[in-house]
């Protein structure tokens, strides 16, 4: 009988358990005071809560696609820009100077062309390579060559099937090349 009774003592009843696991691990909540960060790392900045909403905006897939399209399109009206002025398209029979209004008209054409291809091969590249990288989960060569692959794929359908699947592969391959180069 004496035994019965010594297993049924309770040497921990739940509130005492209770108290012991909140002196042990603490609350849920944690406090900026409590963090104990060793000299040995460094100065350590902890990040506030606006720097963490502004870093998220920026590595968001959008505005990676944003920023992608409009540096894109001036880039592509820079380089439609020296590509005008270095292969002006006057006739060549044609006795009669052009003026100055028309050889504007003409560079505004072919940098507004060249800017809009930019703006489309840009945004069409950030938004499948962000993709990709958010459903793998990993950030690695592979994202931007299957990345190239799917934008040149899409860019060549447009001219057929063929062109369709040497666009994949060439712009997998450059997509491949200029990862490399940039990351060595």
């Amino acid at each position: 009988m004496e035994n019965q009774e010594k297993d049924k003592r309770v040497f921990f009843t739940n509130e005492d358990w209770d108290k012991l696991a909140l002196y042990l691990i603490g609350n849920n909540a944690r406090y900026r005071e409590n963090i104990i960060i060793p000299r040995i790392m460094g100065p350590i900045k902890i990040k506030t809560r606006e720097e963490k909403i502004i870093e998220g905006a920026v590595e968001s897939c959008a505005f990676k696609t944003v920023m992608s399209c409009v540096l894109g399109y001036g880039l592509g009206a820079a380089i439609g820009l020296f590509s005008a002025s270095v292969n002006p398209s006057v006739a060549i029979g044609d006795t009669k100077q052009p003026t100055a209004r028309e050889v504007l008209r003409e560079m505004k054409g072919t940098m507004v062309s060249y800017a809009k291809n930019f703006a489309m091969v840009g945004a069409v590249f950030s938004a499948v390579e962000c993709t990709i990288e958010s459903y793998r989960g990993k950030s690695d060569w592979r994202n931007g060559t299957y990345a190239g692959g799917v934008t040149g794929g899409i860019i060549g359908l447009r001219a057929g099937i063929k062109a369709g699947i040497f666009g994949a592969a060439g712009f997998a391959v450059f997509s491949t090349i200029i990862d490399y180069y940039m990351h060595f």
